[in-house]
């Protein structure tokens, strides 16, 4: 089966995409990025096709970064274990050394060069860099993983105004010099709501919000602030859900005007969400814009 499109209906795509790209040129949609679309490498091109087509078209376009997977994979090859507590991984000044490494060298890096191979213009940067993420001690039992104090967002505009896309790794720091492990969600919501983003996208290993988390086809398309805390005191948002929505609505209180949780199994799942109706996640607003 042919399914290559003519010229004609490649045309009639992009005229039915112009009213999306309209309401976001020259706005900023802040990406976190990790889980499979991340670790599968026709996904991975296919979110920096998404990321450099949106900014070709005028969408300022902030990557985050985490790197889970890969940590454990330097930690396995140095034979350090890793432990984790409440699902956040415990680092110490060995842990906190590797951390640095793979997420602001090797994962970092890659991803710039990924997007410059398809065409975007792009600068990495790690949370210490003119002390974008600011942070001190979470919870002593954790070590180096570090809560944040303060986002000194310059460094991002700068790049956004300069036209290139920043990549930015989850590292912050404090005063003293210390380096923290900032979880990746957070840091995405820290930086979205300090950039008055009209967007946060986190991309998951999950469809979204599930009513029943073992039917996808249960998958909630849109809610406000209120409704998801009701999903929370009914135990529908449960387990690993719970800290992407509490992160959900950290940024909207921060100004974000929506964040959608995006299933990144899905190609070109960011396209979708942006420049169609159909979306590819479940999106959370705040209670005001809820239609």
């Amino acid at each position: 089966m042919n399914t290559a499109l003519s010229n004609h209906e490649r045309a009639e795509v992009l005229v039915q995409a112009l009213p999306y790209i309209q309401k976001y040129v020259g706005k900023t949609v802040v990406v976190k990025y990790g889980g499979n679309a991340m670790t599968s490498e026709v996904l991975k091109q296919q979110v920096m096709e998404d990321i450099c087509l949106l900014r070709l078209v005028g969408v300022r376009v902030v990557l985050v970064h985490g790197g889970g997977p890969e940590i454990n994979d330097m930690m396995a090859r140095v034979g350090k274990e890793a432990v984790f507590v409440d699902g956040l991984r415990v680092t110490d000044r060995e842990t906190m050394d590797i951390v640095q490494m793979v997420l602001a060298g090797k994962v970092n890096k890659t991803l710039v060069n990924l997007l410059e191979k398809q065409g975007g213009k792009a600068m990495g940067l790690s949370g210490m860099d003119g002390r974008l993420i600011e942070a001190k001690m979470r919870d002593e039992r954790l070590g180096f993983v570090g809560a944040i104090t303060k986002i000194n967002i310059e460094p991002v505009t700068d790049l956004l105004d300069h036209g290139y896309i920043p990549v930015v790794s989850t590292i912050g720091c404090d005063r003293d010099g210390n380096t923290y492990n900032i979880n990746g969600d957070t840091a995405a919501a820290h930086i979205a709501g300090a950039l008055n983003a009209q967007s946060l996208i986190m991309m998951t290993d999950v469809a979204g919000i599930l009513r029943d988390k073992d039917d996808p086809a249960t998958l909630i398309r849109e809610l406000n602030v209120e409704e998801a805390l009701g999903l929370f005191r009914d135990g529908v948002i449960a387990g690993g859900m719970i800290p992407k929505v509490d992160c959900c609505i950290e940024a909207i209180n921060m100004g974000v005007e929506k964040v959608i949780i995006m299933d990144g199994r899905i190609p070109h799942a960011i396209l979708m969400e942006l420049l169609t109706d159909e979306g590819a996640g479940t999106m959370v607003k705040g209670v005001e814009e809820h239609v």
